[in-house]
């Protein structure tokens, strides 16, 4: 009997009963109930393709877990790692596995766009507390990204900043594909409806700053470790009520409802139908946009009241293939630095020996010169 914790990276994030398999021959865990908390397998020390080695103290059967994540639905993205897991059963010993990772130091990347009445749009990586922008854009999976949206206004009226569409892409080009659609509908995070936690923080700090969370991932059957985010911002006055076309709604799993950051709950009723049309009061303000898809031109970014910005790339490391990476670097970085101590020491008693023999030989030649005189 093989049980498996469903938090399999330690990060809180359950994995799938139908993504594990055991064994070179994979064979599939027991049925159990979505509510449990492991997913067990029960097959014979002979069975799955399993092997026997036979040791002076002990028997070892060896196999492996295997994780391979497919993406859930229709969906082309999957949040977390494949990996496999070596398993050894030892009698009468056990042993575990065990993994960490090495954390680079990349600096975050981020753009900001500035409209024609100097309004400033930013879009940045933060800290986990929301203190600070984030010093290294790299996660593993499992992880979440904290983003914040802000608009610069200066001497201009005060204005409410929302977040209208985010798109994720491999490229920072937000028409490239594969891609994810993390904000749509002006304002819902359906990011947020699927196995992630993704949502808008509540209370917001200002009218003029929107945060949210989004649960990393990458994108399935794609080599490249990173994506990009891409977002539309626009803004209302900070006086005007939000509405259907000027909000930001987030999905409660406990409630299976929609919420909003700030408004009455009917102005995200609209999310849940995939279908938030143009409120009539909203005719008449020329600067708001009835509706962005992918394919809108860049250009429209010299319009005052929005803009589209990009943070990225957010790299994603493994942790299994960072921990042999670091296993191997220390051994290295070690040698080298004791080589090159070595070296110093050599060097400095050839020095000192060749400078004892000449200061003897001088010593020796001015003798006799004493003598003759």
């Amino acid at each position: 009997m093989l049980t498996v914790s469903k938090d399999l990276f330690g990060t809180g994030k359950l994995i799938r009963a139908a993504d594990l398999t055991l064994g070179p021959e994979a064979c599939e865990p027991l049925v159990s109930m979505d509510t449990e908390d492991v997913v067990r397998f029960e097959v014979g020390l002979h069975e799955c393709g399993n092997s026997m080695q036979v040791t002076d103290d002990a028997l070892v059967y060896s196999t492996f877990l295997l994780h391979d994540p497919r993406p859930v639905g229709n969906l082309s993205i999957v949040r977390t790692n494949r990996a496999e897991i070596p398993i050894e059963c030892r009698y009468p010993r056990q042993g575990n596995v065990s993994s960490q990772a090495i954390l680079p130091t990349w600096l975050p990347f981020r753009t900001t766009v500035f409209s024609e009445e100097k309004l400033t749009f930013s879009l940045r990586l933060m800290e986990e507390n929301w203190n600070a922008e984030k010093r290294s854009p790299t996660f593993h999976l499992g992880d979440a990204a904290h983003l914040q949206a802000e608009i610069h206004t200066g001497s201009h009226v005060p204005l409410r900043l929302f977040v209208d569409h985010c798109v994720a892409t491999p490229t920072p080009e937000q028409n490239a594909s594969p891609y994810h659609t993390i904000v749509d509908f002006h304002g819902c995070l359906v990011d947020g409806l699927t196995d992630a936690s993704s949502a808008f923080k509540v209370p917001r700090p200002g009218p003029d700053t929107l945060q949210f969370t989004v649960d990393v991932f990458h994108f399935a059957n794609d080599s490249r470790n990173m994506i990009y985010i891409t977002c539309h911002l626009k803004v209302t006055l900070a006086e005007q009520d939000p509405d259907e076309l000027n909000k930001a709604c987030s999905f409660s799993k406990p409630s299976n409802s929609w919420f909003p950051v700030e408004g009455p709950a009917d102005i995200c009723q609209c999310c849940n139908k995939g279908d938030c049309g143009t409120p009539s009061h909203s005719r008449r303000q020329p600067h708001v946009v009835s509706q962005w898809s992918r394919s809108a031109s860049r250009n429209r970014r010299h319009v005052t009241e929005e803009a589209d910005v990009t943070v990225g790339p957010l790299i994603f490391l493994d942790r299994s293939g960072d921990y042999e990476v670091e296993q191997w670097a220390l051994p290295s970085d070690t040698s080298v630095v004791l080589l090159g101590i070595g070296l110093a020491v050599v060097a400095s008693l050839t020095l000192t020996a060749v400078i004892l023999v000449l200061t003897r030989r001088c010593r020796t030649a001015s003798r006799p010169v004493s003598a003759s005189e």
